[in-house]
């Protein structure tokens, strides 16, 4: 037998939209919409397994109803253009499936599925509509079935007639009566006033259908109900009608046309990797990656047995090569070398017994290219060899003329340069289970085609910069700072391990507290870690409201428990248990895993080369995610101690530097005048938007100020700072329109910096850091309005990265010529932590201050805070 199956793509959208929270892919893009469509898509044909299929969609605002009644969904807010914005990609995952979708002008989808049903019908199709409108139940009849979403986008309601009687006690074409009775506030059908659904049923068990109760006002009972029901007739005989479905639309198309044969696995897997969708990869399979072709030119080298004079020439591109992602801890197992005399590799005990290859690495006067010099300063530091001479990080110039491109390895930046000379560090190592180091044969190849690789891509790559004016940004800052960063990683931070554990023995004992309280408050003991046993709990013992649910149950995820966080006490028990478990799993024992055991040390690892904006990363162990906004988490830094005897940790703050930055570059009088007058701009952008003086500013209004002004050159949409603040889209749009009028230059820098960046195609920072943004002139609104809120924020984002950065390596400089005892251990966000010697505490802290505020000179004043103590916690 066929089966049509007709989605109402709109409907649909729009409830896994708000079913879910907020979800990005790489790009930036929100997918929630998606992701939840698509889930629902794929339960949809595993579930029905179509002969027929369709999506249909609205066309546009106006309809033919709208000639009947203007008001006709009048009251319904503008959609979210974070919902919007989603549409398209749907389409994008409906082409993968290759799946028909279908629009009419002046027709709604419901029109389209009522048409296509009704036809289907007639042919004998058996037809399932799958929507979120209880609108649709009016086609029920033998051969439609109507599967109907509930609040969350995994559990759904079948209705054939019987369900519809059972459910409502109607047959499916009275549902059309129904809405005609009580009318319909989400499609701003008025139906007749004060009658909802309970008296509306009751009117259409007795007489069957609108024009029936109307004729037969007399026997109604109840002298109000009567007298509605007779003031209101034209209107409920109005309802009735916008309330029905059109059957017999124009639809060319044959039933034919909406043939469906299943999916090309391959074209559905591009678009899941496209909007990072990895879980439903699992779900359709992610096949086997093709094997990379060793079709390359031969290439002759040397491997070297006794190091001489002419493999060592300046300039040379030097490969250190580390069978390990983290060079402190992995093993060294080769070293390559490219210059104009050829291609050499040596074998680690070659190069670490040799005074020639030694007397290489370590000479300041002949110049080394590298892949990345900071892991392989790190790397040959483990091993007593101290790398100078370093003129080039070919890594750190590929991210600095495209950060948008990942260059992991050498190969990496070849291939873009269409460079077939070097094969991926998978295809000669392998990965996961079988990972493994080659024979020397092969693995001196690999090398020495990395090396070559290498001191062929330089001059290309060197040149680039010249072109794009980013030489300054290059030689003086990012190269320089590879160094330090190196330098930090091999000093590390100390832990006191004592301190640690008894936090963990602390944290340990809150949590069986808190686990006593929970079970109290549940009246039961179950397992709190059981997301099956915590909805059990939640929603049938305690009979909370269930927000959403799963295919294993129901949902008892972070974003359901805050909206439930007011219904019962037990809610702000389990989300404080959580994070109290989350610090005790993530940061306390994690970093007990990481500690050296003979230094009491971690080091950190980092990435220098990630982000697109130019901010620092950290990794192994992650330290700039140690959750602050709790105490618990704050605590954690108490660990964190300096390293000697009676030295202090000192922390350096920058104080709203973005905004100070914000306030340089788009030179708003108004913003930089509290700036220059040292105000608190929170309180300064209260005082204006909500025309109050300072001292009428109430906490509240401070609030939302900073929301405004953090969120603002972001690209915060009404409804994301509605959302944020928990107050209307209305309020939040007026708040953010007084705002632009406060601040008239940032409105102005809004506006320009997107126009510009669309002629040419990026934006750059104060020191002439890009990030390209092609997305401006995408066809596709979400695309689109992510590049223009990434053009806005990365000037700014990205100029306060170049600020700390420049800190960084003023500070190293200063330091080395200073006679204070101090050394550069982290860097957090806009904060930098050091260690110093207790008499020396002082001193520092004038020069952090003399350098860290005068790093990058701005209209307005860089601030810093600058505090000490015995630990990083008590240096804040």
């Amino acid at each position: 037998m066929k089966k049509i199956v007709l989605v109402d793509g709109n409907s649909i959208a729009y409830r896994a939209f708000f079913a879910l929270p907020l979800l990005n892919n790489q790009k930036g893009e929100y997918t929630n919409a998606v992701y939840g469509f698509t889930t629902m898509l794929l339960k949809v044909l595993e579930m029905e397994n179509p002969t027929h299929m369709l999506v249909a969609f609205d066309a546009g605002k106006e309809t033919f109803r709208h000639q009947t009644y203007a008001a006709y969904k009048g009251t319904r807010q503008k959609t979210p253009s974070e919902l919007s914005g989603q549409i398209p990609l749907i389409h994008d995952v409906l082409k993968a499936f290759s799946i028909p979708r279908y629009e009419a002008k002046s027709y709604e989808a419901d029109d389209i599925i009522g048409t296509v049903a009704r036809r289907a019908a007639k042919e004998d199709y058996k037809v399932v509509v799958v929507t979120g409108d209880k609108d649709l139940l009016q086609l029920v009849d033998q051969n439609i079935e109507v599967v109907l979403t509930k609040k969350g986008m995994s559990e759904v309601d079948r209705y054939d007639e019987a369900a519809i009687h059972e459910r409502y006690g109607l047959t499916p074409t009275q549902i059309i009566d129904l809405k005609g009775l009580m009318g319909d506030s989400s499609d701003n059908i008025p139906g007749v006033p004060g009658v909802g659904e309970k008296t509306a049923l009751k009117l259409l068990a007795q007489f069957e259908d609108v024009e029936t109760v109307l004729a037969s006002i007399d026997q109604v009972s109840g002298k109000k109900l009567k007298e509605r029901l007779t003031e209101n007739q034209e209107q409920a005989r109005l309802s009735k009608k916008l309330a029905t479905i059109f059957t017999d639309m124009p639809l060319e198309e044959t039933l034919d046309a909406f043939t469906y044969t299943g999916y090309d696995e391959e074209q559905v897997r591009a678009v899941f990797r496209e909007l990072s969708f990895h879980s439903l990869l699992e779900r359709i399979g992610q096949g086997e990656a093709p094997e990379e072709s060793s079709d390359f030119a031969p290439l002759p080298y040397e491997v070297v047995k006794k190091p001489e004079e002419k493999h060592f020439a300046s300039p040379s591109a030097l490969v250190v090569e580390m069978f390990a992602e983290h060079e402190l801890q992995g093993d060294l197992i080769g070293m390559g070398v490219a210059n104009e005399n050829g291609r050499f590799f040596f074998p680690v005990d070659v190069a670490l017994s040799s005074p020639l290859f030694q007397d290489f690495i370590t000479s300041a006067t002949v110049e080394k290219w590298l892949f990345s010099a900071k892991q392989s300063i790190v790397a040959l530091e483990k091993r007593g060899l101290s790398l100078q001479g370093v003129t080039f990080d070919l890594q750190m110039a590929s991210y600095l003329l495209d950060p948008s491109v990942s260059a992991e390895e050498v190969g990496d930046v070849a291939h873009r340069k269409e460079m077939k000379v070097v094969r991926s560090d998978e295809a000669v190592y392998g990965k996961g289970a079988k990972r493994h180091i080659p024979d020397e044969d092969e693995l001196s190849e690999h090398v020495c085609r990395k090396a070559s690789a290498l001191y062929e891509l330089k001059p290309l790559l060197a040149n680039e910069l010249a072109e794009n004016k980013q030489d300054e940004l290059f030689y003086e800052l990012e190269m320089p700072l590879s160094l330090v960063l190196a330098k930090m990683e091999c000093t590390g931070i100390k832990v006191d391990i004592a301190q640690l554990k008894a936090m963990g023995k602390d944290l340990s004992a809150r949590i069986a507290v808190l686990e006593r309280e929970i079970h109290a408050e549940a009246g039961v003991s179950f397992n709190i870690n059981s997301p099956k046993q915590m909805g059990t709990i939640l929603f049938e013992t305690l009979a909370l409201p269930p927000v959403k649910k799963t295919k294993t149950g129901y949902s008892t995820s972070a974003d359901v428990l805050e909206k439930l966080r007011d219904a019962h006490p037990i809610i702000e028990l389990i989300l404080h248990y959580r994070q109290l478990v989350k610090l005790h799993s993530t940061y306390i024992e994690g970093l007990l895993k990481v500690v050296d055991a003979t230094t009491h040390k971690v080091h950190t690892r980092f990435n220098q080369a990630l982000t697109q904006t130019g901010r620092l990363s950290s990794a192994d162990p992650n330290l700039q995610n140690i959750p602050i906004r709790l105490e618990e988490g704050r605590k954690i830094r108490k660990a964190f101690i300096a390293s000697k005897p009676g030295w202090k940790i000192v922390a350096a703050d920058y104080s709203q530097i973005e905004l100070r930055v914000l306030a340089h570059i788009c030179g708003d009088e108004n913003m930089k005048r509290a700036f220059l007058e040292d105000m608190d701009i929170h309180t300064k952008t209260a005082m204006d938007v909500f025309g109050v003086s300072e001292q009428d500013v109430t906490s509240a209004m401070r609030r939302t100020a900073k929301a405004v002004n953090f969120g603002i050159v972001y690209g915060i949409s009404d409804y994301g700072l509605s959302q944020n603040l928990g107050i209307s889209r209305k309020e939040a749009k007026d708040f953010i329109d007084r705002y632009l009028v406060s601040y008239p230059k940032v409105k102005e820098y809004m506006e320009d910096v997107v126009t510009k960046a669309r002629k040419k195609g990026y934006v750059e920072t104060l020191l002439a850091r890009r990030r390209y943004l092609p997305e401006l002139n995408s066809r596709n609104f979400n695309q689109r309005s992510f590049a223009e809120r990434t053009a806005l924020n990365t000037p700014i984002q990205g100029t306060a990265a170049d600020i700390i950065k420049m800190s960084m390596v003023q500070m190293d400089k200063r330091l080395q010529t200073s006679p204070l005892a101090a050394t550069l251990l982290l860097q957090v966000h806009d904060e930098l932590i050091f260690e110093v010697a207790k008499d020396d505490v002082a001193s520092l802290k004038a020069l952090v201050l003399e350098v860290m505020e005068h790093a990058l000179p701005l209209d307005v004043p860089l601030k810093v805070d600058v505090s000490s103590g015995d630990s990083w916690y008590d240096a804040k």
